[in-house]
């Protein structure tokens, strides 16, 4: 068996159009004053039909409309991808097909097209439940939207997500946790808890190398958040299936967990990232970023001519490692050892456990809460090459 069956072949696909962006964002997103939705459902509907021709007879497990901001699209080109979708590949009976959505663009009957061109679960951008951090990260968006948004979802689609960052400038650990308890009396089915972070190439990142960026918390306090995170969402019951993602049982984001079972993905879009086994080969690949360099590379017909790399046994052993250590279930010490051709290091396993960071339950080995915080020191311990 292939390995990539063991979790499963999802489909992503790119939507690089925001209406704003935000200081923090390093997504591929870009802002644009038109756009011929009928010349990129053209090409979404030409590079289906290019990857579908490379995994000819796979069950498709999920689908994920990424961005920027999906919700921008519109119903009918929704429509169209999906029914080329499809058309291309047999689905799974419990296919998700998710669409990522900022409160600011929610429209009742814009969900109602979602809803009936086949999307069944919804991920909202709140990003904070508060009206002075909103504007401080840029949101276009109020409270009360997001809420209205939330609702509107919840009357539309069967699953509905939702995202909040935290360790925020100047946020106490207080006011997070009064602001997590308003989130859980929301009563979600899943939620994904991000600490804010300070990437390269963004606004944020320029101002902090600037010294501009004030109010960020102490890695101690950042670290405290993150336990109490994890506390109060298992005391509601949505504990971490993964370390930024919580969720009621049965409720876990599906095409997250391809990429943290080290599944299989087609990737679509500007700067879509893939990962695709052909021919016994694991191959990455990666879309240009600039929306009209894909445009031309599809309808000139180079998108398949692109570079692709493959990864060797002990990169995608890895990687395997990185992606499933994230999860609650842990890594499968056995499918490490088929890949990789080697077992981890029993004596760092051991010290690992003794330390607190690791569990062991039969084959299976996992990160501790505190391990979770640690977790690139752990993986510089076992994956001594």
């Amino acid at each position: 068996m292939e390995d990539w069956r063991n979790g499963g072949f999802g489909l992503y696909l790119h939507w690089p159009f925001c209406q704003s962006k935000c200081p923090y964002c390093d997504f591929n997103s870009h802002v644009a004053a038109h756009i011929d939705q009928k010349r990129w459902q053209a090409a979404y509907l030409s590079e289906i039909a290019r990857v579908g021709a490379e995994t000819k007879g796979r069950v498709l497990n999920s689908v994920f409309f990424g961005g920027g901001t999906p919700s921008l699209m519109e119903p009918d080109l929704v429509g169209a991808i999906l029914e080329a979708v499809r058309s291309t590949w047999a689905q799974a009976n419990d296919i998700e097909i998710t669409m990522e959505a900022n409160p600011s663009s929610v429209e009742a009957g814009r969900f109602q097209g979602y809803r009936d061109a086949g999307v069944n679960r919804v991920s909202i951008g709140m990003q904070a439940l508060n009206d002075d951090d909103l504007r401080r990260l840029g949101r276009m968006h109020s409270v009360a939207e997001a809420k209205a948004a939330y609702g509107i979802a919840r009357k539309t689609f069967d699953r509905v997500s939702f995202d909040l960052i935290y360790a925020r400038q100047d946020q106490s650990e207080a006011a997070w946790q009064r602001e997590l308890r308003e989130a859980l009396e929301m009563e979600p089915s899943h939620l994904s808890l991000y600490q804010l972070t300070i990437e390269d190439g963004t606004v944020f990142g320029a101002r902090h190398a600037l010294g501009q960026l004030r109010g960020l918390p102490e890695e101690d306090q950042s670290s405290d958040m993150f336990l109490m995170t994890q506390e109060m969402c298992e005391a509601a019951g949505l504990p971490a299936y993964e370390v930024s993602n919580h969720a009621r049982q049965g409720q876990e984001s599906r095409h997250n967990l391809i990429y943290w079972r080290l599944g299989d993905y087609a990737g679509i879009g500007p700067g879509a990232h893939g990962r695709l086994t052909v021919n016994g080969w694991r191959i990455a690949t990666e879309a240009p970023k600039q929306p009209g360099a894909w445009l031309h590379q599809v309808e000139s017909g180079e998108a398949g001519e692109l570079p692709r790399s493959s990864s060797i046994a002990w990169d995608q052993a890895a990687e395997y490692l990185l992606m499933s250590l994230r999860l609650h279930e842990g890594s499968d010490m056995e499918r490490f050892r088929t890949i990789s051709g080697r077992s981890l290091p029993l004596a760092k396993l051991a010290e690992l456990v003794e330390d607190g960071l690791l569990q062991i339950d039969g084959n299976r080995v996992r990160t501790t809460r505190p391990g979770r915080l640690l977790l690139n020191a752990i993986l510089r311990e076992l994956l001594v090459d």
